[in-house]
């Protein structure tokens, strides 16, 4: 994988999770944590290499990777 740092950006639509987990206990870089009430949050956005694991695996499309590319 392609380690991809300052061209990431990982969104976490608050309004729509529903705080199961699941993207937590996939994240192989642990990007993600929970904050105090469960909510997920990025914690290490420096550490995502984009590899779309949390993204693919949220049940309510709650999570979003955008990676722009160099120009």
């Amino acid at each position: 994988m392609v380690r991809v740092t300052e061209n990431t950006q990982v969104i976490v639509n608050h309004d729509w999770c529903k705080k199961c987990g699941i993207c937590l206990a996939f994240c192989p870089k642990r990007v993600l944590e929970s904050d105090e009430l469960g909510r997920v949050v990025v914690a290490k956005p420096e550490e995502c290499i984009a590899c779309r694991i949390c993204e693919r695996l949220c049940p309510d499309f709650a999570i979003n990777i955008e990676v722009s590319k160099d120009e």
